[in-house]
């Protein structure tokens, strides 16, 4: 094993977990993909969008790391990739000081989009940075009484891609509803197989995702059906373009079934880490599917 010095730059790297950033831009790039399609794309706006919502997510995995460790949450037969705080790799104190850092730059960065939607989205940004904690922090933390799922869709569809499209379009259309949503379920497969993962370990710790409340079964066919799901709407959305449009992203089911079906053959286990690579070089595919459907349509 690699030995990392405490609070040095690749170990705020490694917390930062850049792999994960993937699930910020989706929905900038679907939201952006959209308002082209409508004929109101802004490329600056677009990039800001981009950089908050990557600041943002790190701002989460900051926070994830610290408050995961301060509950005991990160014990010894972790199944899933390191953490920081964990590892002994950044300090609780310096992990405080990188997450109130990175929320300011954040917001700083998010407060120019007021030039371009306007002061409600004040409100949308103090709702963001307030859920990042509520997600795993709190006397009710949200993670660990089965809401992760919900708030992957809300606040990795419907607020992103909504937010992108409307400092872009200043309005929000029955387009931007189901865009959002399609991009929600994409997403929600990374959670779902990261919780698929850490079932018994999350049992053990109190956290009740909702694979812990319904078992293994359940989390298994919802990863499928999220899959099955984002495509029968991408079509539907799309049908009234160009066929091959509506066809596009349908080519994102293959691979889907393809690391499903290796999921439930893994079954449990460090070997279904493979797993959450394979979700999220979909969950890309399909954003990129989308993407180009809406705007050669």
């Amino acid at each position: 094993m690699i030995e990392i010095k405490q609070n040095s730059a690749k170990a705020w790297l490694l917390a930062a977990r850049p792999k994960t950033l993937t699930g910020a831009l989706l929905p900038v790039m679907i939201g952006s993909a959209l308002a082209y399609m409508d004929g109101t794309f802004q490329w600056l706006p677009a990039l800001i969008c981009a950089v908050f919502a990557g600041l943002m997510q790190i701002a989460a995995n900051f926070i994830n790391d610290l408050f995961d460790f301060l509950k005991g949450s990160d014990r010894e037969d972790r199944l899933g990739p390191e953490r920081a705080c964990a590892q002994g790799w950044i300090s609780p104190g310096a992990m405080k000081i990188g997450i109130a850092i990175t929320v300011i730059i954040a917001c700083l960065t998010g407060s120019t989009l007021l030039i371009y939607g306007g002061w409600q989205l004040i409100i949308v940004g103090i709702v963001c940075v307030l859920f990042a904690f509520l997600y795993t922090t709190g006397p009710y933390p949200l993670s660990y009484n089965g809401w992760g799922d919900l708030l992957v869709i809300l606040f990795f569809g419907f607020v992103p891609v909504g937010g992108t499209y409307y400092v872009q379009a200043l309005n929000i259309t029955p387009g931007v509803m189901v865009a959002s949503l399609i991009c929600g379920l994409i997403v929600d497969t990374l959670l779902v197989v990261n919780n698929y993962r850490d079932r018994e370990a999350d049992r053990k710790s109190g956290k009740r995702t909702i694979i812990v409340r319904f078992g293994e079964p359940f989390g298994r066919y919802l990863y499928l059906f999220l899959g099955i799901a984002a495509s029968l709407l991408c079509f539907w959305f799309l049908k009234d373009n160009h066929w091959y449009a509506a066809l596009l992203p349908q080519l994102y089911l293959i691979p889907h079934f393809i690391t499903w079906h290796k999921m439930v053959k893994i079954h449990k286990g460090k070997a279904l880490n493979s797993i959450l690579g394979e979700t999220s070089r979909n969950m890309l595919l399909m954003g990129f599917l989308l993407s180009l459907g809406m705007v050669i349509g």
